[in-house]
């Protein structure tokens, strides 16, 4: 696969997103005339994009669905809920034929054949379709007024080497209604410095045609980028009608003047012959497409991102490097430049991790789907809503994210929220709701899956773990802990499992999951009232900023975010702690002794440091021998050596070249406690 190709995917990827979302805004309001003809639109751009990068078999089928949706758009046809439930899987099969040897694949290539017939029988037989009625076609046809478009089209002298003929898209844009077409030679080089290869040749199109300017932009969607291009709408008639307009277009073609927004408007306005009855005039503001004013964004590479985050997490290392130089020789001429070093790599490293940030909106698609799909097959009614759809995660996060929580949308579907008659009888609206919120929270993002079905039954929990020997019977526990037993692998009080889900079976899955990308997990439930999980989330995986500590001679990092106090204590306090406890400001708070739980020997200090860590209502001390300061680390994975240390989450290199270790703060917190 060449790398144009690579590049159709990702566009073609974006696309079938975008058309999946039109789709499930357009199920809910089935007379958008706006959705209706961006489904189009994104039909055509595949259509288009796939059978100039060699994907015949999406080019083709795209073209079949293309053809109902023109139908729906001109007003002949309703959209339906059969003409919806084609779509949606015709969605998923282009998904499939992404890959260029799918139809080598038996099951792809039966699906392929059995939506092609489904799309053919969908046009032919009138009892599948719902026509419009005459009043309503009257309403929603076209007025089949006429548009003039003057369109610029400078494409990459490359443009060729990835398989792409401009006359191609000329060739469209022609389709579209009748047109002159200026070719612009001026940069075609002599015959001894020629290369057929290359495109020397841009173009002055004028266009006739009652399309919008947004589909006339789709033609040139997968070459825009390179391209220099331009669209403007000159006039809501056709000019070519108009001798005296046409000269004057020849006329300067030949005098090799370029076509900007004043002479396009005097083109029109010094010509137009004035009616009496009529006045025809061309707006004040042209509507302009140009590739500069659309633009605002530019695709690049996961793997050029990662590079230059790279590069920059050894900025940071090295610039930690200088600072301690400065801070050892006492190079107090140098400490001005440092610190100034120090806060532009700062904002350097904020920016380039923002880059690498994207909103959670790019899995909301295809939650929606997955919750409008269950619905249909449990035959419940679930309405499903967002809230900080904007809020943004690093990619990693984004990716280890998804599948946990599909998890457990589909167990909120099947085993949470109850059918229409089950929550009449409730009291409750036949109508469940599962909302889905994000939001910032300090240097992290909380996510909360919330549902308002039947909730988690302690009691059956409580049974269930006491058959799996997991609690002791005769010690009271609180409703908080019941159901962190759920999270252990293989606990389920559901006495059926579904091919979906199974509430409980696969939640130690979830945590796991989570937990990998250094996430918190919180399950809270009310029996008949719904359950709520909530995951709190780091806002990128690459940097923190970190407490640096000391234990033995071994340098270890916590983040920063955790950390609520620090307190010295005599050695002999903790030694004589009963249980790992001891008393802070008047509490008693238990405390982790690292020394101990690191199995590091030799004789500990007189005074140690008490770190006082807190999550949520969660306060534990982490015992260690010195405190050095801050540290923004740059965090490296660790090899099989430490794989067993659950509570160490990766590396770091100092300033000095040393190693420390970076505790999972976290796990520490939630293992703690379970334990306690």
């Amino acid at each position: 696969m060449d790398n144009f190709q690579k590049k159709f995917i990702e566009e073609a990827t974006d696309l079938i997103n975008n058309l999946e979302e039109a789709l499930l805004s357009l199920e809910r309001n089935k007379a958008d005339n706006e959705l209706i003809a961006a489904v189009f639109r994104i039909m055509h751009s595949l259509k288009g994009g796939g059978g100039m990068f060699g994907f015949d078999d999406i080019s083709s089928f795209t073209h079949n669905l293309e053809t109902i949706y023109d139908e729906v758009r001109s007003g002949r046809l309703k959209v339906t809920a059969d003409l919806l439930g084609i779509t949606f899987s015709s969605v998923d099969h282009l998904r499939s034929l992404l890959d260029p040897n799918a139809l080598k694949n038996d099951q792809i290539n039966k699906n392929h054949s059995i939506l092609l017939g489904k799309i053919n029988a969908f046009l032919k037989q009138d009892n599948t379709v719902e026509l419009v009625d005459s009043a309503d076609n009257t309403e929603q046809e076209s007025d089949g007024t006429n548009h003039t478009f003057y369109i610029y089209f400078a494409p990459d002298e490359a443009i060729m080497d990835n398989g792409t003929n401009p006359l191609y898209l000329i060739d469209e844009l022609c389709s579209f209604g009748n047109s002159l077409v200026f070719p612009k030679t001026g940069k075609i080089p002599e015959l001894s410095e020629f290369n057929y290869s290359k495109c020397y040749t841009a173009w002055d199109l004028f266009l006739i045609t009652p399309e919008d300017i947004n589909n006339i932009q789709d033609v040139f969607i997968f070459v825009e980028e390179e391209s220099e291009l331009e669209i403007t709408k000159i006039a809501d008639f056709d000019i070519l009608s108009n001798k005296k307009i046409i000269d004057n277009i020849h006329e300067r073609y030949n005098e090799k003047q370029n076509f900007d927004s004043t002479v396009l408007k005097s083109l029109i306005d010094e010509q137009v012959e004035k009616k009496d009855s009529q006045t025809v005039t061309v707006s004040e503001k042209l509507k302009v497409f140009t590739k500069e004013n659309v633009i605002s964004s530019i695709r690049v590479s996961s793997e050029k991102i990662d590079e230059l985050m790279n590069l920059v997490s050894e900025l940071v290392t090295a610039q930690a490097s200088l600072s301690l130089f400065v801070e050892e020789n006492n190079e107090f001429k140098l400490n001005h430049l440092s610190e100034n070093i120090e806060n532009i790599t700062r904002q350097l490293r904020d920016t380039t991790f923002s880059v690498s940030l994207i909103p959670i909106e790019t899995m909301l698609t295809r939650f929606h789907r997955l919750i409008r799909d269950l619905s249909s097959e449990f035959d419940k009614n679930i309405e499903f809503v967002t809230e900080g759809a904007e809020t943004e995660l690093d990619k990693t996060l984004i990716q280890g994210l998804t599948d946990p929580l599909m998890h457990i949308i589909r167990n909120s579907v099947d085993h949470g929220i109850e059918p229409e008659e089950e929550r009449i009888k409730k009291g409750k609206s036949k109508q469940g709701k599962i909302h889905l919120s994000a939001f910032y929270s300090g240097a992290s993002v909380i996510i909360k899956i919330q549902d308002d079905g039947r909730g988690i039954d302690i009691e059956k929990v409580r049974v269930k773990a006491l058959e799996k020997k997991l609690i002791l019977p005769d010690k009271k526990y609180t409703d908080k802990e019941m159901l962190d037993i759920i999270f252990l692998p293989g606990f389920s009080t559901a006495k059926n499992v579904t091919d979906v889900s199974g509430r409980g079976v696969g939640m130690d899955v979830v945590k796991r999951k989570i937990d990998e990308i250094r996430g918190i997990v919180e399950l809270e439930s009310k029996e008949n009232a719904g359950t709520s999980i909530v995951i709190k989330l780091p806002l990128t995986l690459s940097i923190i900023d970190g407490l640096l500590v000391e234990i033995s001679n071994t340098k270890y990092v916590m983040p920063l975010n955790f950390v609520n106090k620090i307190y010295s204590y005599e050695h002999e306090q903790f030694d004589k702690a009963f249980n790992n406890i001891i008393v802070v400001d008047g509490k008693q708070i238990p405390f982790y002794y690292l020394r101990k739980e690191f199995e590091i020997t030799g004789e500990p200090l007189s005074v140690e440091y008490l770190i006082l860590v807190k999550y949520e209502d969660k306060r534990i001390g982490l015992v260690v021998d010195n405190v050095l300061g801050e540290y923004q680390a740059v965090l490296k994975p660790l090899g099989k050596l430490y794989k067993s240390h659950e509570i160490i989450s990766g590396a770091t290199i100092l300033g000095d070249g040393t190693i420390a270790l970076v505790l999972d703060t976290n796990k520490i917190i939630h293992e703690f406690s379970f334990k306690s």
